[in-house]
This record gives structure tokens, sequence and C-alpha cells, in this order.
């Protein structure tokens, strides 16, 4: 759940911070989401996610309600118990009118966010993250490593550098990341691990210890919502 997503903290520079990046990760995930929601049986939106107690239907009426807050100007503290608000409303909506919000939050929450100085990022991280969670309740593939992984990434370095998470050097299959901030004393971690392996850790979702090796820190410590 996308909980403290409102908190202050140094922006990042009109330098390193691309405005354009939270846009592009929300018009990535409506592209490549919404036909695979559109393809879904109605039972399948009752499936159960890995965020608990909400189904896949819950966790799209969550994604919607988060981005409608965003466009609106309506923001909450995104805690569990106002995201369960938000969600327990639209239980009683018919399914389609939950798609309909979604979908238009995903094109118009992006500008909103884009100018909004770094502030509203972990929003459009936390849509992106959410779209793993109903891809794995699916059985989808590409779940956490979908179209725009690497505008994620960007997002997620920032991301943990506000939390603060504990320095990591990160291997990749095809890259090499390092996220969070040093500590003084403490030796970076380091973790091997796959595209989606690497989401789930730091999103808090479940990730089988045999995809990945961490050494240095405790798979807690790089949890970012």
């Amino acid at each position: 759940m996308m909980s403290g997503v409102t908190e202050t903290g140094p922006a990042e520079t009109a330098v390193t911070r691309d405005p354009q990046r939270p846009g592009r990760l929300l018009r990535a995930e409506h592209d490549a989401l919404l036909p695979i929601l559109q393809a879904t049986p109605e039972d399948g939106f009752g499936l159960p996610t890995a965020c608990p107690g909400w189904s896949v239907r819950d966790v799209l009426a969550h994604c919607g309600a988060a981005l409608t807050r965003v466009v609106t100007g309506r923001l909450h503290a995104f805690t569990p118990e106002l995201n369960e608000i938000d969600v327990a409303e639209r239980r009683e909506w018919p399914l389609g009118d939950v798609l309909s919000e979604l979908e238009r939050g995903y094109l118009a929450a992006g500008p909103v966010i884009g100018a909004a100085g770094g502030r509203l990022d972990p929003i459009a991280l936390g849509e992106w993250m959410h779209g793993g969670d109903v891809r794995a309740a699916l059985g989808e593939p590409l779940a956490y490593e979908s179209a725009g992984f690497g505008d994620a990434c960007a997002l997620l370095g920032d991301r943990a550098r506000r939390r603060p998470v504990p320095l990591v050097e990160v291997r990749l299959p095809a890259a090499a990341l390092t996220l969070g901030v040093a500590v003084p004393g403490r030796p970076p971690a380091v973790l091997v691990a796959g595209n989606g392996t690497l989401m789930r850790l730091f999103a808090g979702r479940p990730a089988d210890p045999a995809d990945y090796q961490l050494s240095g820190a405790r798979p807690e410590e790089l949890v970012i919502f």
C-alpha cells in the first residue's frame, strides 16, 4: 500500500529529476495493464493479492482512488486505514466504473505528479508496483518487471534515499544499481537478484529466498513503503 507518500523531504534537483518520468511510467502501465484487465474473466478480479485482505479488484480500486486524489488535489496521508476507506467505498461500484476511474487516472495524474517537484513521485512508483501485485495474482508474466522498469528503478532510487534505506549495491542480470544511503561505519550491502525480485524486496512483497542473494542487510531493511 502506498502509505506515507505525502512526506516531505529533499526533492531531486532539476538536474537529476526528470519531471516526465512519472507520466511515462503511468502511461506504460496504462498501455500494458489495461489490455490484461480487459481480457480477465470477472472472477479473476476476486483473486487474493500480496496486499493483505485485498483482492485484485481492491488493489485496482485503491490505485484509481489514489490517482483521482492526485488529479483533484484531495490528497490524504495514504495510511492503510484511509486507503481501506477509499477501497470500501468502491466495493459498491460496478467493476466497469472501477476500471474507468483507473484508466482516466493513469493518463491525467502524470502531469500533476510531474509538476509537483518530486513530492508525489512515490505515487507513480506505487501504482506501478501495484500493477506487479495484480500481474502476480493473475499469473501473468513480468510481475514487477513490466514495461517502465527503467523509470521505476529511477524512482526507486530516489525513494530509497528518502526513507532512508542503508546503502545496497544491486547486481541485476543486465545492470548494476546503487540504492540507499551510506551509513557511517557500515559497508554497503550487496544484493544479487533478478529484476522482479529486486522490486518485490523493496516493495515488501514475498520473494523466494532461492531467487536472490543478500549480504550485509536484512530484507526488511530494504522496504520503501
